[in-house]
């Protein structure tokens, strides 16, 4: 049984989202990064991306893939990342707010900066979801009576999925993106209380950047 599960269950799918998400937060100017020098912060990212691929690779037993401690790690690992975008986004947004004359930052980047903080947005939300769901991706597949925090379409109609369907990162980095785009759930309903919450930060997060990258956007324009 858990060695069907790690066959099903990549771990290198959430290292490269949150790598990829580390990679973004190098692209922004450095007026938007919470600590200087710019490198630090993803310096100190990085340390934890090692030390959670160390955790995951070290052993030759595949069961540690997805250990208490790997568990941990990832979920430490994906917060410190999300609290590095809010602070940005934070930065971002008093910028946006400034006169041109007195913003340090050109109203490009400033737009392209928001862009490369919203599709870190959706990264990241698509991360906490796939964590939370049920207690984890392994929990899932193990205790398939725990109530769900999502409920997704083939749950509802399941003759339009396999017999033995279960949500993958992808599905929930589509829920992230589909939350990101129209500000509240379209096909997936969040069940539960910590679904709604982070559901909701993320809709008014999307909200605000757009709302303010096509404002400072059309005024570019103008």
């Amino acid at each position: 049984m858990r060695a069907r599960i790690e066959q099903r269950l990549p771990f290198w799918e959430p290292l490269f989202v949150v790598l990829l998400a580390i990679v973004i937060d190098i692209t922004l100017p450095d007026k938007l990064s919470p600590l200087h020098p710019q490198w630090l912060l993803p310096a100190l990212e990085g340390a934890l991306l090692v030390g959670l691929l160390t955790s995951s690779m070290s052993s030759p037993h595949p069961r540690v893939h997805h250990s208490m401690l790997r568990r941990r790690l990832a979920i430490a690992l994906t917060a410190v990342v999300s609290a590095v975008n809010l602070v940005s986004l934070g930065l971002l947004v008093h910028f946006l707010l400034q006169p041109v004359h007195r913003t340090p930052i050109s109203g490009h980047s400033l737009i392209l900066a928001g862009s490369a903080l919203w599709i870190t947005n959706v990264l990241l939300f698509g991360l906490w979801y796939w964590e939370i769901d049920r207690g984890g991706p392994v929990s899932r597949r193990l205790t398939e009576d725990r109530a769900p925090d999502f409920l997704f379409p083939q749950m509802t109609d399941p003759k339009w999925a396999p017999t033995d369907w279960a949500p993958q990162l992808v599905d929930y980095l589509y829920v992230s993106l589909t939350n990101a785009t129209a500000f509240s759930p379209t096909d997936t309903m969040p069940l539960t209380a910590t679904a709604k919450w982070l559901m909701g930060s993320q809709a008014v997060s999307s909200l605000v950047t757009v709302g303010l990258v096509v404002a400072r956007a059309v005024n570019i324009l103008s």
